[in-house]
């Protein structure tokens, strides 16, 4: 049976209640790819546009992806998130960048989908801010 259908086959939450709250911890990567003429603009640790500092917009959207996961993400526990780091290392002789989330709390559940969530909307405002440079 699946964890997220119930005996009559409907969407359910699953649930987490009698489970002991421990430290769950995940870290999560996305690799986004860069064209070269954005590659040829990494200077100083970050990309500037026309759109500002990439690197800076894109971890703030990707800690606060990590945080609103359960309002994107069908049946995902809300979770008070204890830590939520995002960091962005670029691979110049690759032409792209690693976007590292890694995420703790101290709950019920798993943090693997927050930490996803906030490495692919850091990665997507990457993309966004990109696009028109």
């Amino acid at each position: 049976m699946f964890s997220h259908v119930d005996a009559q086959k409907r969407p359910a939450m699953v649930n987490v209640g009698e489970k002991p709250a421990t430290r769950r911890t995940a870290h999560a990567v996305a690799v986004v790819a860069l064209p070269p003429a954005l590659a040829a603009l990494l200077k100083d640790g970050d990309i500037a546009t026309k759109k500002g500092p990439i690197f800076h917009t894109a971890v703030l959207a990707g800690v606060m992806g990590a945080k609103q996961t359960p309002a994107l993400i069908p049946l995902c526990h809300p979770l008070a998130l204890d830590d939520c780091q995002v960091e962005i290392v670029p691979d110049a002789s690759r032409a792209e960048l690693a976007i590292h989330c890694r995420v703790a709390a101290h709950g019920k559940t798993g943090v693997e989908m927050e930490a996803l969530t906030g490495a692919t909307v850091a990665a997507l405002t990457v993309y966004d801010m990109a696009k028109r440079s």
